[in-house]
């Protein structure tokens, strides 16, 4: 087990530009923090480089590291590489996944596409409930948060190591998904059917949007139709990782 004492250390330099997309980008990588989300990350296996631990933490028996590089810090380099108000000492640097992924999601069933999210937690929170409905992919269009921004990563709970979760070009996708006869459905208050009026399937899109303007206009011109959920309060709308639960486990056969 290596053993990093300096902050100066160009290792350390390195895991704190993870921090940044700008360096996720460039070296295709990022960095999760806790005990469960490292867990989640060791038990997908191969995207993990390497594990970093505080002197004042102890590593799970459970957990099977014996193939992955582990290295101890001081308390003060762990502290640098928080995002938290109560860190837990315990990290893992990560490889995004390879384009293997990408094929696996164009042969999938059922798809969660995002256009525009902007908030980490509503993206985090959409991409968990897509992996507990069971949604094969989770494609991220342009003008949403990062994937690997450490709010999203921290909401998701893990679920960036469960399903494909790609970005791409919405546009392409749907025309992609309407020729393997997958219907698309967009979610807007114009123009729309409520979301009862169709019937779940075992295949099929839906496509939400960002979280003041919805879905692009040009996106909704090209979906197989658009649904709504009706409001029976005084609320003007519901938060988008909230209908974005209701309508994935209404769609889902």
């Amino acid at each position: 087990m290596k053993h990093i004492e300096s902050i100066n250390n160009p290792k350390v330099k390195q895991w704190r530009k993870l921090l940044t997309k700008k360096e996720r980008d460039k070296t295709e990588s990022f960095i999760v923090e806790g005990f469960h989300l490292v867990e989640e990350a060791i038990k997908q296996g191969e995207q993990v480089v390497e594990i970093i631990v505080s002197e004042k933490v102890e590593l799970p028996s459970r957990w099977d590291v014996s193939s992955t590089p582990v290295t101890l810090v001081t308390e003060e380099i762990s502290k640098l590489l928080t995002e938290t108000e109560a860190p837990q000492g315990i990290y893992a640097i990560c490889r995004v996944p390879s384009k293997k992924i990408e094929d696996m999601a164009v042969e999938g069933r059922t798809f969660l596409l995002i256009d525009s999210v902007q908030d980490p937690g509503n993206l985090g929170t959409m991409i968990r409930t897509a992996d507990a409905a069971g949604i094969d992919a989770v494609i991220i269009g342009r003008g949403s948060v990062d994937i690997y921004n450490s709010k999203v990563l921290r909401s998701a709970q893990g679920s960036h190591f469960h399903l494909p979760i790609l970005r791409g070009d919405l546009h392409e996708w749907v025309d992609m998904l309407e020729d393997k006869n997958i219907p698309v459905y967009g979610t807007a208050l114009e123009g729309a059917s409520v979301y009862t009026d169709i019937s779940g399937s075992e295949s099929f899109a839906l496509m939400v949007g960002n979280e003041g303007n919805g879905v692009a206009k040009d996106l909704l011109a090209s979906t197989t139709a658009n649904l709504y959920i009706p409001i029976y309060g005084k609320s003007e709308s519901l938060n988008v990782a909230v209908a974005t639960g209701i309508l994935l486990y209404f769609l889902k056969k």
